[in-house]
């Protein structure tokens, strides 16, 4: 073991490239100065560019040392140091049982973002706030359906090893909904898009494009640059209100209204009828046990009879994981009588739910803080939750919901937000090592791996409004919503890092595949500005071949870059 560690030693030396900066030096992660000054006044600077990368070039008895002796290689953001567990817990033998397991637990955690809803709970909040349709399709509705992507870009940036991930997963998602998603919903069913706006998105994405493709060439961002995507997305939530509201001013609301709600309220006549149908004619007064039981259960009887055995065999799969989000995040649904108001199980939202917030920010360090060194925070969240349930419960009763059952959405909406932030973290955590053990860049693993998770519950829920008729509704929900996770994703994350480290943050392309993947973005979003206007916004079958066949290339093109056999 002393041997080894000599060794490690050794080669970290021997990776420290000395360098010459003029002035007082740089201030980046890792440099220090010498106090010795060379001929012309400039400082003599070693800097240490040793990666985490490197360690497939060692011999498999040498890599648990530096992995444990590599600043590089450590994951403080996730609850597992999956790197450590690669090459220290389990033999080198078992290198590709590690890679299994390490995918299959992926796949956990992108269960968990599509299960993990925030969308019950913000149509409550965005209803009890009497928001217009508009105003919340942009921001609440967009937040529900990019949570997944903006917290793993928001992880992601905010580790400068992983920020790659993010470019490719933001460019990858991108692409794959603005071509593969298109392109489906235009197969499905042939469509006139409504043509302002159509352009009003994609320009303003053609401009949050081209802004990171400037960030990306210059390598750096500033505090100004990461408000302005801020600031650029506020812009466009203004430009969607103001439209939206010139559009219904001048085409009569109010008829406008009536035809647009009219298919909906027949849907909710035959949902009533159906509801009604199981009703008992006589009042039943169910026991606060069977309550709790009943809404601890994540499967339907009737469902379950008619689904096949594949649904059955995934349900089983799922269960586990629906059974910990019910008894933790409380969803309030305005849809429902009764707000879907269940009063043992909000109470014991009240003391899952703090703990889950304690225990899963920062990957439990805080939760995990003893108060004057002996007492830990989560009991002192366990008792304030136990404090809160005890009052809600015998302050109400099962049949109607307090009037502060909006605090619950709330509650809600923050847990989910945790939920999703530790499986995002864990996910960064897994692709980072996935990209190490293979060999493989962040941004290959960005825009395959992670866009395609983050990606495909859009995919297939846009083909399915597609197939009922609504594919106007499905493409505008393709673009609102990438739109949203590259200006906060980027936004966000910048900003976190900042916080952390320095007012400027370092954002380095890793090689020419990031440029194929700006490129190949910008070049769809030319050809949709282009090509659609030309075809009179009618997208046809023949549209949604060409889309497919784009992004089948880009693939190619991109595999072709990582593994060299395109190069500069």
């Amino acid at each position: 073991m002393t041997s080894r560690v000599v060794f490690i030693s050794v080669l970290l030396l021997l990776w420290c490239h000395c360098r010459h900066v003029l002035g007082s030096g740089d201030s980046g992660t890792g440099i220090v100065p010498s106090p010795d000054r060379s001929a012309d006044g400039a400082d003599l600077i070693c800097v240490c560019v040793f990666q985490c990368d490197i360690v497939m070039n060692l011999s498999a008895a040498d890599r648990c040392a530096f992995v444990k002796a590599t600043p590089d290689c450590s994951m403080e953001d996730s609850f597992i140091n999956y790197l450590k567990m690669a090459f220290c817990l389990l033999p080198p033998n078992l290198t590709p049982l590690t890679i299994t397991l390490c995918v299959s637990t992926l796949c956990v955690y992108l269960c968990v973002y599509s299960l993990c809803s925030f969308c019950p709970n913000l149509s409550a909040i965005s209803s009890s706030l009497r928001l217009t349709h508009n105003v919340a399709g942009v921001t609440f509705l967009a937040l529900g359906n990019g949570a997944p992507d903006v917290f793993s870009a928001t992880v992601a940036f905010s580790r400068p090893h992983t920020a790659g991930l993010a470019i490719g997963a933001l460019f990858g998602a991108g692409i794959f909904v603005t071509t593969v998603v298109a392109g489906s919903v235009s197969l499905v069913k042939p469509f006139t898009v409504a043509s302002r706006p159509f352009l009003r998105d994609v320009i303003f994405y053609m401009a949050a494009v081209f802004w990171t493709f400037i960030i990306l060439y210059r390598g750096t961002i500033s505090l100004g640059e990461t408000l302005g995507y801020l600031g650029l997305y506020v812009v466009y939530v203004v430009t969607v209100i103001v439209s939206a509201y010139i559009y219904s001013h001048q085409k009569h609301s109010l008829y406008l209204w009536g035809v647009l709600r009219e298919p909906i309220q027949s849907s909710v006549c035959v949902c009533a009828c159906i509801d009604s149908e199981y009703r008992p004619l006589l009042p039943y007064c169910e026991s606060t046990s069977s309550i709790l039981l009943n809404s601890l259960n994540p499967v339907d009887s009737r469902t379950w009879r008619r689904k096949t055995w594949r649904w059955r065999t995934v349900k089983i799969l799922k269960m586990p994981l629906e059974l910990l989000l019910l008894l933790t995040v409380p969803v309030v649904d305005p849809d429902k009588e009764d707000r879907n108001w269940r009063r043992p199980l909000n109470c014991l939202h009240l003391i899952t739910a703090p703990l889950v917030c304690v225990l899963t920010f920062s990957s439990g360090e805080y939760g995990l803080y003893l108060i004057e060194g002996q007492f830990p925070v989560w009991a002192l969240t366990l008792l304030f939750g136990l404090f809160l349930s005890a009052i809600v419960f015998l302050t109400t009763s099962n049949d109607q919901p307090p009037a502060y059952h909006l605090v619950f959405s709330l509650l809600g909406f923050v847990v989910s937000a945790m939920w999703i932030s530790a499986a995002a973290s864990e996910v960064v955590s897994i692709l980072h090592m996935l990209g190490v053990v293979l060999s493989l860049s962040n941004n290959l693993l960005g825009l395959t791996l992670l866009a395609w998770g983050n990606s495909i519950g859009d995919c297939f829920s846009d083909i399915t409004i597609a197939r009922q008729g609504y594919p106007r509704m499905a493409l505008s929900a393709c673009f609102g919503g990438i739109i949203f996770n590259m200006l906060i994703g980027v936004g966000i994350g910048c900003l976190i890092q900042m916080f952390n480290n320095e007012p400027v943050v370092t954002l380095e392309p890793e090689g020419l595949l990031t440029w194929v993947l700006a490129g190949s973005l910008g070049l769809s979003l030319v050809f949709s500005f282009i090509l659609v206007p030309l075809r009179c916004f009618h997208l046809g079958r023949a549209y949604g071949i060409f889309l497919l066949l784009f992004y089948a290339v880009f693939l190619l093109v991109a595999l072709l870059t990582e593994f060299g056999f395109i190069h500069t």
